[in-house]
């Protein structure tokens, strides 16, 4: 391998190449799967009591090396006059929890008179995550309808939405009471960050699919008859559907350590195999296989929305330049990634370098599946601020992490148009008009590049010599942009190097990056503050995950003698 540096962060940390970002090998679902295949998870469906109406509760248990979790999922018959993605909403169709071993019928009934109303009720330690979910109201009755007459749905349908159920909200790390993170966070299966989230949301669909054979199955016994057994390739085809807005948006912000290991472990992963000198043909084999199912999976990537058709054009371009590419030229001999990559940072748009820089990863998971270890992240020590720093190396940071910044005119209206907020209602961020609305006095500090250029001018007269400690006595309103500009002195990764309140800011590119880590894919943008996404779709059932592709699933066959089924071994090494 030559030595190859990571990435500039002033050239990966922008957010038009944030919000471009796709899933790859060190996404969390992707993690979670590779690790319950490869340990061998055994599964359970523990407790089905459910009646004719869809009303009642049941239990999934996931066994692993040396835990037990449960998923206690609570089925509720919604009126539809009370159905609502919103996160003020207050009845749902099902909800959930993940609970720390195997419930008893007690904890099954305190958690009953809880877990349905969410925020209006607590949990406790024993809980470590809490999430809700509605209907797809449409296609949960022509699949109802279909398997109850002992038809099969209709594939194109079942393709079009993508989900029985979407969640609304999955949460944990100690909401209402759940375990807070550092609870479980040195358990082998959790150290790698929303492995609690992503376990829940596997199973939950898991329940789904039995949840809507038990409707048909109930709904043709009614009449006499019996329904069809749902294919087990349509029921694959089938993810858990999420609406996400604003509320995730200012977690990248919030938690800049953690986003740098997020980031990090992606570049240093896409440095290792830059470096690889020869590509075996084991590899290339793998990367053109998966090439060709990416490519079909981009075809099957739909939207309305303005940007994401731009996007997606864009992107249709791009894998074709790339195709011819590879036809024409093949491969380089020596450091063939390096060179493909090369080759891209020049000839394609963001978003296709993007896309081929998840892809490069795939054949090599026994370079880069150890970074997954990597990617949580302790603040304790990290948030103290050093006080013995000097004034002129806190310059010296703030110009390398900031230095867009102190060349933006932060006196235009255009530059500082927006204000993030937390409403009254729901302690959920917002993102309002300055100018337009009086919220200026309510703002969130989520403007760390505005802010750094108000410290950076607060230092002008300082002498160089003097210990930061020092200026902030005087001046302790800028403690906050002080401690982030040393935690991306250690951290490079961790700064949005952009302006975030700029009349032009587009809040879902925060969005898609958070859900890309997660795992998500056919991002489907509703307005610039929230995305529809599908997660786990094509995923192996719990049954099927010792059988099938424990990694490869989020890309589509392309033909019966698709390598799918060689190809976890090879990925992994």
């Amino acid at each position: 391998m030559t030595q190859v540096s990571c990435r500039d962060p002033n050239l990966v940390m922008r957010l038009a190449r944030l919000g471009s970002i796709h899933q790859s090998r060190l996404s969390f679902m992707r993690i979670l799967t590779r690790r319950m295949a490869r340990e061998g998870w055994r599964f359970e469906q523990t407790e089905f009591n459910i009646d004719d109406t869809g009303v009642g509760h049941a239990v999934y248990t996931a066994f692993g090396p040396e835990r037990a979790y449960s998923l206690i999922a609570y089925a509720h018959d919604l009126p539809a006059e009370k159905r609502s993605d919103r996160v003020i909403a207050e009845a749902w169709d099902a909800t959930f929890t993940l609970f720390d071993g195997i419930p008893t019928a007690d904890d099954i009934e305190r958690l009953s008179h809880n877990i349905p109303v969410q925020e209006a009720g607590r949990v406790s330690g024993s809980e470590l995550s809490v999430s809700r979910a509605n209907r797809s109201v449409r296609l949960w009755e022509h699949v109802v309808s279909a398997l109850a007459s002992g038809g099969q749905p209709d594939a194109a349908q079942l393709d079009a939405v993508g989900y029985l159920m979407r969640t609304t909200a999955v949460y944990g790390s100690g909401k209402l009471g759940a375990a807070d993170r550092e609870m479980i966070a040195g358990r082998p299966e959790f150290r790698v960050p929303f492995q609690v989230e992503m376990l829940s949301v596997y199973l939950t669909r898991w329940f789904v699919r039995d949840l809507v054979q038990y409707m048909a199955d109930c709904r043709a016994q009614a009449s006499g008859k019996t329904a069809a057994t749902l294919a087990p390739e349509l029921a694959r085809s089938l993810g858990i559907g999420n609406s996400t807005g604003l509320g995730m948006a200012p977690f990248l912000l919030n938690h800049p350590v953690l986003f740098s290991n997020w980031v990090a472990a992606r570049e240093v992963a896409l440095q290792r195999v830059r470096g690889v000198e020869t590509a075996s043909a084991k590899e290339i084999a793998i990367f053109q296989d998966i090439f060709a199912r990416n490519t079909r999976s981009v075809a099957n990537w739909h939207s309305e929305h303005p940007v994401q058709l731009e996007k997606l054009a864009a992107l249709h371009a791009d894998v074709d330049m790339i195709a011819a590419k590879l036809a024409d030229e093949g491969l380089a001999d020596r450091y063939p990634w390096e060179s493909l990559y090369q080759w891209s940072a020049q000839a394609l748009t963001v978003e296709g370098q993007e896309w081929l820089v998840s892809l490069l990863l795939e054949p090599y998971g026994h370079l880069v599946d150890d970074l997954a270890e990597a990617m949580s992240a302790d603040n304790t020590a990290t948030f103290r601020i050093a006080g013995a720093m000097t004034v002129a190396r806190l310059r010296e940071v703030l110009q390398d992490v900031y230095g867009w910044a102190l060349a933006t005119d932060w006196a235009l209206p255009a530059n500082k148009a927006r204000a993030w907020y937390v409403s009254e209602e729901k302690l959920e961020p917002r993102l309002g008009e300055r100018f337009e609305e009086p919220i200026e006095e309510y703002e969130q500090p989520l403007a760390p590049g505005r802010d750094a250029t108000q410290l950076f001018a607060a230092l002008a007269h300082w002498p160089d010599e003097t210990p930061i400690a020092e200026f902030l006595l005087r001046h302790p309103e800028h403690r906050h942009s002080v401690r982030r500009a040393q935690i991306a002195n250690r951290a490079p990764y961790a700064e949005i190097r952009d302006n975030t309140i700029s009349q032009d800011v587009l809040p879902i590119d925060m969005l898609r990056c958070k859900l890309a880590f997660f795992g998500a894919m056919h991002f489907d943008p509703r307005s610039d503050r929230w995305v529809r996404i599908c997660m786990y779709g094509n995923a192996p059932y719990p049954e099927e995950l010792s059988l099938r592709d424990g990694d490869f699933w989020v890309y589509p066959d392309v033909g019966p003698d698709a390598t799918r089924d060689a190809a976890p071994n090879a990925g992994e090494g």
